[in-house]
């Protein structure tokens, strides 16, 4: 019997060392040649070994983590195969091995071992390559038996690599030009105009003119879902449906009353803030031609149904282009909502020169806790944003509360205004 100690070979890159990644063998296992033996990780790459010969491992060296230096100790195999003579054995050594081909450095004779004439050869499953090289390769999709290497013993290098995807010999390289390929850009030009143009330039406006601040507060409307589905279910036929947001505009015409810095606007030329009694409440609205407001004038002096018919009126005039210039102007403060697309939060801008904008968010059951009780309610979150040059954070936090307190009991948004 022969016992062949397996040293760590050059796995090429100039790499004097390796990790230990992970054993494919036990001791005491029975291999065969080529068999997986060891993954080595360098830091460039991981390295699967095969086992040089067929026999029994006979003892390990090292564990998962233990770093090994080329030359190094790492398998002992018991196999039948006779030693290299000198001169092969000295060969053998010299030659450079690939990334994951493994060389016979010592032999180890047992006297009572059977002659053979088959002397141990190098692993061929894999061609000289560096682990680069190799990465490379498996990354582009070419077998490396298929190249003809330039380096020393026929290794496969950078530059054969390259050599073969400048030719049109290998059928993976035709592969990798048509995945590479580039699918046609195709750029449409489209200019800003009309009213496309002026929404455009009054954001820009508005952004860089006014320093805005943003203010989030949830709010449960569960008792507003629940009254407004009454409601719609009493009045159906008879009234327009009511959605969300002239109860909001019923809160706000009402918090207005106790905040009325709010509900201005802000000539900034001058240094004047004009503050109105009445309350004009522009509702953004997205139409065809982009984002437009059209204003319902007085809102403080209309009840839900009539906030609900001005809306709905507005909102289709503004979309089919019908919108009048004193619909679209006027307004002294702004709502905005996405409906179901509202998201969790937004931070609006304020349409200027106005000093208020207030958005509407999703509606969504979450779970709340409340006197130590947890329960699903329906929340939203209002998000606003105020003109930090005229209106402070407490201001705009009160009226938000007082916003938030009035949609949690909207009873009191039937009520005519005192």
């Amino acid at each position: 019997m022969a016992h062949y100690v397996f040293k760590l070979p050059d796995i090429g890159e100039g790499t004097a060392e390796a990790t230990i990644a992970q054993w494919r063998v036990a001791i005491g296992d029975r291999i065969e040649e080529d068999q997986p033996l060891v993954d080595l990780e360098t830091d460039k790459a991981i390295v699967e070994v095969p086992a040089p010969v067929s026999g029994k491992v006979l003892s390990l060296h090292g564990a998962a983590g233990d770093k090994v230096a080329v030359g190094s100790e790492l398998v002992v195999i018991e196999t039948h195969v006779l030693a290299e003579s000198p001169a092969s054995q000295q060969a053998s050594a010299m030659r450079p091995a690939a990334s994951g081909a493994a060389t016979v450095t010592e032999v180890e004779i047992d006297t009572d071992a059977p002659p053979k004439a088959a002397a141990p050869r190098l692993s061929t499953a894999s061609a000289l390559a560096s682990p680069a090289v190799r990465k490379r390769a498996r990354d582009i999709g070419i077998d490396l038996q298929t190249v003809k290497g330039s380096g020393p013993d026929g290794r496969v290098t950078h530059a054969d690599l390259d050599a073969l995807l400048a030719s049109d010999t290998c059928e993976a390289v035709q592969l990798v030009r048509k995945a590479a390929t580039p699918v046609q850009d195709i750029v449409e030009e489209h200019r800003i105009a009309g009213i496309r143009r002026r929404i455009a330039e009054r954001m820009q406006e508005a952004k860089r003119r006014i320093p805005h601040f943003s203010y989030v507060e949830e709010v449960d409307m569960t008792a507003l879902e629940e009254l407004r589905a009454r409601l719609n279910e009493k009045n159906a036929g008879r009234q327009p449906r009511l959605t969300p947001l002239p109860f909001l505009m019923r809160a706000i015409s009402r918090a207005i009353a106790r905040h009325p810095g709010i509900n201005a606007r802000f000539d900034d030329e001058n240094g004047i803030v004009r503050r109105h009694s009445a309350v004009h409440i522009g509702i953004a609205t997205q139409t065809p031609n982009g984002l437009m407001v059209p204003v319902v004038m007085h809102a403080q002096s209309r009840n839900l149904w009539d906030c609900a018919a001005e809306l709905g009126r507005l909102a289709a005039t503004a979309r089919e282009g019908r919108a009048t210039r004193t619909e679209l102007s006027g307004s002294t403060i702004t709502i905005t909502s996405l409906g179901e697309l509202g998201g969790l939060a937004s931070t609006p801008i304020i349409n200027y020169p106005e000093v208020t904008i207030v958005g509407m968010n999703r509606i969504a059951e979450r779970p709340v806790a409340r006197n130590s009780t947890v329960s699903v309610r329906k929340m939203m979150n209002v998000s606003s944003s105020f003109d930090h040059r005229v209106i402070d954070g407490w201001d705009a936090a009160s009226f938000i509360q007082d916003v938030k307190r009035l949609l949690e009991e909207p009873a009191a948004l039937l009520e005519p205004l005192d």
